[in-house]
């Protein structure tokens, strides 16, 4: 995909801010830290459209990008930050999940995992969630510029086996620094909406 403008929209913390033009959105799931902003900013060909941070778990909002008038992209807090209190877990809990599940507009959840780790029993959680409710996902294994080419299949093995990760479902490898995998994200996030696409002008002619 070309993009041609991206641009900010809203840190929402309630449903009634949610936009209510109905583009396609993509959310981002992932470990606080895991370079889900870096990812953003690659994918649209920005510096810093999505703020990147030392400071893991700064992210507390669901923050809305809308990429060429098509599509959102969703930015979700990142989970398993040991500094952040249980109370505002929770509470980034409740928010998320009445996300994912009524979400109308949700099209595909990726979740993003840095390949040089095993995925955190929080990766494990969410994987295994999304999947109990039928909803789409996809892993993006990220910072694969920092592993050699060689070392590649063992780490994407490690992530396969400890997702348990079914048919279907795709791996893509990816780096904000070098581009890795830009191309092939962009095709799977198109199928998905093509997909959805196609399945309402089934039912209209139906």
């Amino acid at each position: 995909m070309k993009v041609t403008s991206s641009e900010f929209i809203i840190s929402a913390v309630r449903p009634d801010q949610y936009p209510e033009d109905g583009l396609p959105e993509i959310a981002l799931a992932g470990r606080s830290n895991v370079g889900k902003s870096s990812l953003i900013n690659r994918m649209i060909n920005r510096k810093n459209l999505a703020r990147t941070s030392s400071t893991p778990g700064k992210t507390q909002h669901l923050n809305y990008y809308r990429i060429n008038d098509a599509l959102y992209f969703v930015d979700f807090p990142g989970y398993g930050y040991a500094k952040v209190s249980k109370v505002q877990r929770q509470v980034w809990g409740r928010m998320i999940e009445e996300f994912l599940t009524n979400r109308e507009p949700l099209k595909l959840v990726l979740l993003v995992i840095d390949l040089r780790h095993p995925p955190s029993k929080d990766d494990e959680l969410m994987y295994d969630w999304l999947k109990h409710y039928d909803i789409p996902v996809g892993v993006v294994a990220t910072k694969a510029d920092k592993i050699p080419k060689s070392r590649w299949q063992k780490h994407i093995k490690i992530i396969k086996d400890a997702l348990v990760m079914r048919a279907g479902d795709e791996l893509i490898m990816f780096s904000s620094e070098a581009g890795i995998g830009k191309d092939e994200l962009w095709g799977l996030i198109s199928r998905h909406i093509r997909t959805e696409e196609e399945h309402d002008e089934t039912a209209i002619l139906e």
